[in-house]
């Protein structure tokens, strides 16, 4: 059987294009008791209320339709935000060169957040330039990686 997430991106891509957005991901998890569904779009110029609106109304139907989640959840419809999550191989291909903020299971070194440029990606692991010299970091150490904003 398909992951609920499988299930709900394959619904609400199409939807998500007819509103000229893209579809950057979907999570499905369970917070204070409350299971929510996110949705989260991307569009040139970034995404508005109305886009958020534009895309839920139609992807709450298709959900009723369908019916892929038993129980109750929260259907959440935004943006990916400036400082989104990197989790799959294009994410990463798209940010090639940006600077990241990698959050690790455990420290390294003293520290558990490290911030540098994204050099390469492969295999969930992740080279980035920290000082000037490129750091390796595997998989199994990193447990979120996302674009990171100076202000």
């Amino acid at each position: 059987m398909a992951k609920v997430t499988e299930v709900v991106t394959a619904l609400a891509a199409p939807i998500v294009q007819a509103q000229g957005c893209r579809l950057w991901d979907v999570e499905y998890v369970k917070e204070a008791g409350t299971w929510y569904l996110r949705v989260f779009i991307d569009k040139d110029g970034g995404v508005s209320i109305d886009d958020c609106e534009a895309v839920s109304r139609p992807l709450s139907d298709a959900l009723d339709e369908a019916d892929p989640i038993e129980g109750s959840y929260t259907l959440e419809v935004g943006s990916a935000g400036i400082d989104r999550v990197l989790r799959r191989p294009e994410h990463f291909a798209a940010y090639l060169g940006s600077e990241v903020e990698v959050r690790l299971y455990r420290a390294r070194e003293g520290r558990k957040e490290l911030v540098g440029k994204l050099l390469s990606y492969e295999n969930g692991g992740v080279t980035l330039e920290l000082d000037g010299a490129p750091v390796a970091l595997e998989k199994k150490e990193i447990a979120q990686v996302r674009l990171y904003v100076r202000f």
